[in-house]
C-alpha cells in the first residue's frame, strides 16, 4: 500500500506541483477550496481524489478528517496575501492573515495528529522569504509567515516522533506573485522567478531523504 499524503493549496501553484512529484509514490488528498479545480487535477493524476473543504471552517475540517487514521505526509500549502504599508492595512487584513496562514494550518494539524503519530509522519510547511526577513510593506504576511516558521519549531521540539520541514521559497511565478507585481505595479514574467516544479522537487527532496536523517528548514532563491 502506497504512503498517503494531504497537500492543501494543491489545485495551483507550488501545490499542485508538489502533488505532480509525489502522484508516482504516494496515495494524494488534494485540499482547497475549488472542488471543479481539485477534480480536474485529480484526474490527471495516478492515484488522487480531491478532498474540499474550506480550512478555515473547524468543524468542517474536523469532519473531512475523521477517515484518515494513518498519515505520512501532511504539506501546508495553501495561503493568503494580504500586504500594504501599515496605514493602508486594517484590522481584516491582520485576522485574515493569521486565520489562514497559521491558525488553520494549526488547527488541521492538531486534528491530524494521531494520523501522522500513527505513521511516524512528516509535516511539510510552505513558509517564504517573508517568513525570515520581514520588508516594507509586507507587515500581515510577514508576520504570520514568522508565526507560522515558530508554530513549525514548537511542532518539531513537541513531537519529536516526526518529521517537520519549514520551507522559506524566494519568488515563484504563481498566482500569488503575480498579485504581487500588480501591487508593486510591474510586470508579471514568469521566466524571472523558479518555477514551482523547482520548489516541489526540493520538497520531494526532504520527503523522500532516508528516516534516519530530518531536514529541519530549506531556503531556496532564485538564481539572479
Amino acid at each position: 500500500m502506497s504512503p498517503l499524503a494531504l497537500i492543501t493549496g494543491a489545485s495551483r501553484g507550488i501545490g499542485a506541483a508538489v502533488a505532480e512529484s509525489l502522484a508516482d509514490s504516494h496515495e494524494l488528498l488534494l485540499g482547497g477550496r475549488d472542488e471543479a479545480a481539485l477534480t480536474a487535477a485529480a484526474s490527471r493524476l495516478p492515484a488522487a481524489r480531491p478532498w474540499p473543504v474550506e480550512l478555515t471552517d473547524h468543524a468542517a475540517v474536523a469532519a473531512a478528517v475523521e477517515s484518515i487514521t494513518e498519515l505520512d505526509v501532511l504539506v501546508h500549502s495553501a495561503g493568503v496575501l494580504r500586504i500594504g504599508a501599515l496605514p493602508d492595512v486594517d484590522a481584516a487584513d491582520w485576522r485574515d492573515s493569521f486565520e489562514v496562514n497559521v491558525t488553520a494550518v494549526v488547527e488541521l494539524t492538531r486534528l491530524l495528529l494521531p494520523a501522522l503519530r500513527a505513521a511516524s509522519g512528516h509535516v511539510v510547511l510552505v513558509n517564504s522569504g517573508s517568513g525570515l526577513r520581514a520588508n516594507p510593506r509586507w507587515g500581515p504576511y510577514a508576520a504570520s509567515k514568522f508565526a507560522l516558521r515558530a508554530y513549525a519549531d514548537v511542532l518539531r521540539a513537541e513531537e519529536p516522533g516526526l518529521r517537520v520541514t519549514s520551507v522559506h521559497p524566494g519568488r515563484t511565478a504563481t498566482d500569488m506573485q503575480r498579485a504581487v507585481r500588480t501591487f508593486e505595479q510591474a510586470d508579471f514574467e514568469p521566466d524571472q522567478y523558479m518555477a514551482p516544479s523547482s520548489v516541489a522537487k526540493v520538497i520531494h527532496t526532504a520527503i523522500t531523504t532516508p528516516p534516519d536523517a530530518h531536514v529541519h528548514e530549506i531556503v531556496i532563491r532564485q538564481r539572479p
